[in-house]
Formats: C-alpha cells, sequence, structure tokens
C-alpha cells in the first residue's frame, strides 16, 4: 500500500510504545483494507512468524489500523490471505 510509503510502518500501541512491523501481505475484503503483518526485528530463519491480521480504517482523514474484533471476519480475511499466499507461491514455480 503506497500510503503507508514502503513495506515497513511503524504503529503506536494505547501506551505509547511503537512497533516496527513488516507488511507481507494486503488484501481486500467486503470493501475494507487488511494488512498482514510481521515483528520487522524478527529473524527470518524463525519458522514460526506470529502473522498479525490488521484492519486499516480511516479516522479523521488518516489511515489508522487496529485488531479485528470479531472472530468471523478474521477467519475470512485469513483464508483469503492463504489463499492468496498460495496463488503466489504457485506463480513462482
Amino acid at each position: 500500500m503506497d500510503q503507508y510509503g514502503s513495506d515497513f510502518l511503524t504503529i503506536t500501541d494505547e501506551d505509547g510504545i511503537e512497533y516496527e512491523l513488516e507488511i507481507l501481505s494486503t488484501i481486500e475484503y467486503n470493501g475494507e483494507t487488511y494488512l498482514a503483518v510481521i515483528p520487522a526485528e524478527e529473524s527470518q530463519e524463525t519458522l514460526e512468524l506470529e502473522v498479525t491480521i490488521l484492519k486499516s480504517i480511516e479516522e479523521d482523514g488518516e489511515p489508522i489500523l487496529c485488531a479485528i474484533e470479531d472472530e468471523g471476519e478474521l477467519q475470512a480475511v485469513y483464508d483469503l490471505l492463504m489463499d492468496s499466499l498460495y496463488e503466489e507461491e504457485d506463480e513462482e514455480t
């Protein structure tokens, strides 16, 4: 997503702690935008990546990332994301 500038973004939680995240994928679902991210400082050798899916919403014209509260919505977006990642792998082989 161009509005974030690159494949990395920094977010600040409610306690004021900043985290740098790497964007793995961006997906559209029901007219909303979702980002699959991992902590940027994780080493690439780690087999178990902690992927987080965040929803991009606009508040006062600014993009804000938030957690997905609805379990069904999260599962649907996760399934779409997995499908798109597998499609990308298939295209590379």
